[in-house]
């Protein structure tokens, strides 16, 4: 029997990646460890590796696509198999016999559909419940019971988002999200709070949210009154060279916002909106700052096999500091502030496909030249393309590359 190859789990946020390129041919012969492809999260790129020895037969899967996680996308075996052609999903009218709750009387036209009681959710059999990231997410917002769906993905073996909302499709209309400043102000302005998409934790309305839809659309201003036109003049010659200005198209080259740039672009407007941004500036001596690293340099430099940075001196003086007065280690939540128990020093990398920050991990334990070493194995796996998961995630403070000044 073939083995299936999958869309990996990577990082507990990750439900979707983008399918970068395929690396091998549909019937190719593949060994053990053989990487297969490479798809992009929203902050790595990273390859799928061969399972085992075979041919391998490839998916309906092309490159720029985006495909949820645990989706096989293709299989090895003998040469003779195929990949498995998709299962045609059941028919609406099962959804919706299936979504009406056991103690809830049925709608005249849930009625007219169901000829027969529900069976059990195909997904629920042997006491296993398959369910899409995508999925089990929307069903924890909207406090769904996933075994009351009946699933449609994966030969009707498994829950996926589609589901979540034909269920809740069928559902009562539930009461908005909303924070109690968003609720008092929408009920004031007469503002049913289930029109607004809420853009706080969890889909929450807040009060900016509220604020937004009072605030009438600009009205779009009237096109002037055409003037009354001269006489044309008496055209000039044509010129024997076209115009530089109207050789030039008005678009050189569109390129898609997608995977990392598209994140980047995302939360740097969402920042806009959710940070209070406050510049300070201060001014210091660093003469001792750089007498300190050249003498370090040439101490350690040829038995650690790297030269120490201004970089990784700011960043361990940083770390040591956030641990001396932990209350700048800290986030802000939508009702709280939370000191952070560990101190995740992120460092910003500009790279070909964009900025990235690799995490090191409890900076302020580590020694100098530990910290310096895996800073650099990072920066490097982030300029080939090839962080892992865990290199760019848990961040709890961030400084910029300043080596450069």
């Amino acid at each position: 029997m073939a083995e299936e190859v999958f869309i990996p789990k990577a990082g507990q946020t990750v439900e979707e990646v983008t399918l970068v390129r395929w690396l091998v041919e549909d019937g190719a012969q593949v060994t053990e460890g053989q990487e297969l492809l490479e798809i992009e999260t929203d902050k790595t790129n990273f390859m799928v590796e061969a399972p085992l020895k075979g041919t391998v037969h490839i998916g309906p899967f092309q490159p720029g696509q985006v495909i949820p996680v645990l989706v096989v996308v293709a299989t090895i075996g003998r040469p003779d198999e195929k990949f498995p052609a998709a299962a045609e999903p059941p028919a609406p009218t099962q959804v919706v016999a299936a979504s009406t709750a056991p103690d809830a009387a049925p709608s005249a036209a849930a009625a007219a559909t169901s000829v027969a009681p529900a069976a059990p959710s195909p997904a629920e059999h042997e006491g296993r419940l398959f369910v899409s990231p995508r999925a089990r997410r929307l069903a924890e917002e909207k406090g769904v019971d996933l075994r009351r769906i009946t699933p449609t993905g994966a030969e009707g073996q498994r829950v996926v988002e589609k589901d979540v909302l034909a269920y809740l499709a069928q559902m009562p209309r539930p009461q908005a999200r909303a924070t109690p400043l968003a609720q008092k102000i929408a009920a004031e302005a007469g503002i049913d709070l289930r029109e607004l998409k809420g853009t706080g934790g969890g889909g929450r309305v807040t009060r900016e949210d509220v604020t937004r839809a009072l605030t009438p659309a600009a009205p779009t201003p009237a096109a002037p009154a055409p003037a009354l036109a001269a006489p044309a003049p008496a055209a000039p010659a044509a010129p024997e060279f076209v115009p530089l200005a109207e050789s030039i198209p008005d678009v050189l080259k569109r390129v898609p916002l997608t995977g990392v740039r598209k994140i980047i672009a995302e939360r740097m407007g969402k920042s806009v909106h959710t940070t209070a941004r406050v510049t300070l500036v201060m001014e210091m001596d660093a003469t001792e700052f750089v007498a300190m690293r050249e003498r370090l340099k040439a101490r350690v430099a040829e038995s650690w096999g790297f030269t120490p940075g201004y970089n990784d001196l700011l960043a361990k003086v940083v770390a040591q500091a956030l641990r001396q007065y932990p209350y700048m280690n800290a986030r802000l939540t939508e009702d709280a502030i939370e000191h952070v128990g560990h101190v995740n020093m992120g460092m910003a990398v500009d790279t070909e496909r964009g900025l990235l920050v690799p995490v090191i991990r409890d900076a302020d334990r580590k020694s100098l030249r530990q910290f310096g070493s895996d800073f650099r194995q990072m920066v490097e796996r982030a300029r080939v393309g090839r962080s892992l998961p865990h290199d760019v995630a848990g961040g709890t403070f961030t400084i910029t590359n300043l080596g450069m000044y």
